[in-house]
């Protein structure tokens, strides 16, 4: 089998100067080329160090081309780490009402998109990160450029949360925006929030190769670092092993998802896959969840239903299997 690689803030080798003590935002050493910027750029720099991070864009690339088991890289310290505990602190509550919960086969998560129900200290990041600026910036580094936003997450993504006992199974994304059809989805952006996080708890990233036989990298969920990769099948990924975190702890994450235009663009739903050691009776109940998942994916384009529609219908479905699988 192959090897396994765990990924944490491995880029410190990559971008060493983020690490001493020069950093923007931790320390009060600020560039030159920021104390000459214009109001406008001083704010996106605040929260994003542009200056800095243009000097590394050249070997990202390269890192990003090279990676396996498709394009990826993780970038560790990528905001201000200020702006970045801030967001870890006003995540909103798992427990209040503006949460859609995804109970089923397949994951077991609850995710947060609507704009209204996202506090403003995040809401500032997604702008930023959603910004011609910084998809310039993406578009350099991965070498696709045009990329477009999709702000209000019409196609999902936003705020995500999983509690002890919480996975998504590994998959490859829907390759075209639900309600742009000539919009093809290209990168992921995965950004963690945990200020501490237990390795033990488990929750690493799974990059698994274009056969399912097994993760070729691990990325465990630290806070203020980032995972960007190519969404171009077979891209694999996901978090199958359930948490093992305390109760009252949640995996913290947001997701950027990034499209460019492209007329011939084809339309495929999200497609989870089994692991190696899943049996028959799970390969089944995974098979038949993806099914009922591709069949929501196409209502979903013609009539513009809601994921937490869908969300429902999964677990509902998902719980008479379960209990059918028992018997």
């Amino acid at each position: 089998m192959q090897a396994i690689r765990v990924r944490e803030e491995s880029d410190r080798t990559a971008f060493p100067e983020r690490h001493g003590p020069s950093r923007v935002g931790c320390d009060s050493v600020v560039p030159d080329e920021m104390a000459e910027a214009t109001p406008q750029s001083a704010v996106e720099d605040s929260i994003f160090d542009y200056t800095s991070w243009d000097r590394k864009v050249d070997d990202a690339r390269r890192r990003f081309a090279d990676a396996e088991p498709f394009p990826n890289i993780v970038l560790t310290d990528v905001l201000n780490p200020l702006v970045s505990a801030e967001m870890d602190r006003d995540f909103p509550p798992l427990g209040d009402d503006g949460w859609t919960h995804y109970k089923h086969v397949n994951e077991f998560k609850q995710g947060r998109s609507k704009r209204e129900s996202i506090p403003a200290s995040l809401l500032r990041v997604i702008d930023e990160l959603n910004s011609e600026r910084f998809r310039a910036f993406l578009g350099r580094l991965t070498g696709i450029e045009g990329l477009l936003a999709d702000p209000d997450f019409g196609a999902g993504g936003g705020l995500s949360a999983c509690k002890r006992g919480g996975f998504l199974n590994a998959h490859t994304d829907f390759t075209v925006h639900p309600y742009h059809k000539n919009w093809r989805r290209r990168l992921n952006l995965i950004f963690y929030l945990n200020t501490d996080w237990d390795e033990a708890w488990g929750g690493h990233t799974e990059l698994w190769d274009d056969r399912m036989q097994a993760a070729v990298v691990r990325i465990l969920p630290v806070g203020n670092s980032c995972l960007i990769f190519d969404t171009a099948p077979p891209s694999f990924h996901g978090h199958p092993d359930p948490l093992d975190c305390p109760d009252g702890v949640a995996r913290k994450t947001l997701a950027i998802y990034y499209f460019t235009e492209d007329s011939n663009a084809r339309s495929v739903s999200t497609d989870y896959q089994p692991r190696p050691r899943d049996g028959f009776g799970r390969r089944i109940l995974i098979y038949i969840d993806r099914l009922l998942l591709r069949i929501y994916h196409q209502i979903k384009q013609t009539f513009g239903l809601s994921d937490g529609f869908a969300s429902g219908i999964l677990k509902t479905i998902s719980s008479v299997f379960r209990r059918s699988d028992r018997d």
